[in-house]
């Protein structure tokens, strides 16, 4: 697989990473099983893909346990992302930054992932009642204690941003400004896909002119933008996507020339029978979007995994893009 470089220390990685969230949290727990997600982990490091991205509240703790029982025997093979500063709680989530925290949290990452460094260590949300700059900080002495090698953050939520009234990602922005004058950033995660394009109108750009890696989140929509979704089948009430407005039956429904377009684009490559998928279309979108993005798609199934990787493959024409950037703009958000 091709390989990316990522941050002003040049970390290299697959084109196309691993998205482990799904393999413990937030969708379709009844179809959650370890021995099948650490298959799925496995056949995507040997497709060639690199970056494993997980967090502590995944599960919560689950997601890095079952990447440790893969990492302890092919750990020369991945590149290990986790995250660190959200707590969950029974009914709630809440940021906690306090450099004690973050100090604990880094050490027990470590051993459930059953490894003495991690290769990027994220801010997953700022703590409100902290100065970022101390919960940076603290994740910077973690670098200089040789227990981390680079630092990334995760862009504020689309509806924080939008209820505030600034524009989208502005707030995620200022914090990065403001982390950068204490330690530099590797990586910015934040979702970037064919229905979700807001972050290329600032935060992307700002990234590209620091030579900032961009982990681009959801860049399959949570599974939309594959076309194996049915408007109107229904989610598990734990999965994400049962109270995500653009998955009403309503809206799956009104979203479908969005899919139909990747669809018209993967048969202009041969479709199905050459293997051209419409999730694999939107991953090289994705991936031409710059040199240091880098598609972060979760599943727990190796024939998506394998799948996925494979979009790294896909070179899209410019009548492909042309096509793609065409599409109507999706339906339904949190507004």
């Amino acid at each position: 697989m091709e390989r990316r470089t990522i941050g002003a220390t040049a970390l290299e990685v697959g084109a196309i990473g691993l998205g482990c969230m799904p393999m413990s949290w937030a969708y379709t727990a009844s179809q959650q099983r370890g021995d099948r997600s650490v298959r799925a982990v496995h056949a995507a490091l040997d497709a060639g893909v690199t970056l494993l991205d997980t967090a502590d509240m995944y599960g919560p703790f689950t997601n890095e346990l079952l990447l440790g029982r893969v990492l302890r025997e092919r750990r020369a093979d991945a590149f290990v992302s986790t995250k660190c500063g959200l707590l969950v709680g029974e009914q709630h989530i809440v940021a906690n930054g306090r450099p004690g925290y973050v100090r604990r949290a880094c050490d027990a990452s470590l051993r459930r992932l059953q490894t003495d460094v991690i290769d990027l260590y994220q801010l997953h949300r700022a703590d409100p009642e902290i100065p970022v700059e101390e919960t940076w900080g603290a994740m910077a002495d973690l670098v200089r204690a040789g227990k981390v090698r680079a630092l990334g953050l995760c862009a504020m939520g689309v509806r924080a941003s939008r209820r505030s009234g600034a524009h989208l990602y502005d707030g995620t922005i200022r914090q990065l400004e403001r982390v950068q004058q204490v330690f530099p950033v590797s990586a910015v995660q934040a979702e970037l896909s064919v229905w979700s394009p807001e972050s290329l109108e600032r935060l992307l750009p700002w990234c590209d002119s620091r030579g900032v890696g961009f982990l681009a989140a959801m860049p399959l929509g949570n599974g939309f933008l594959t076309g194996t979704l049915t408007p109107g089948g229904g989610f598990e009430p734990e999965d994400l996507r049962a109270r995500h407005p653009r998955f009403t039956a309503e809206m799956m429904a009104a979203n479908q020339p969005v899919v139909a377009g990747l669809r018209r684009v993967a048969e202009a490559h041969g479709g199905e029978a050459a293997g051209v998928t419409p999730a694999q279309v939107a991953l090289a979108w994705a991936l031409g979007r710059g040199r240091h993005v880098v598609p972060v798609p979760g599943t727990k199934q190796e024939r998506w995994a394998v799948e996925n990787a494979r979009a790294a493959d896909l070179v899209l024409t410019a009548e492909d893009l042309a096509e793609i950037a065409q599409l109507p703009r999706a339906q339904g958000s949190w507004d």
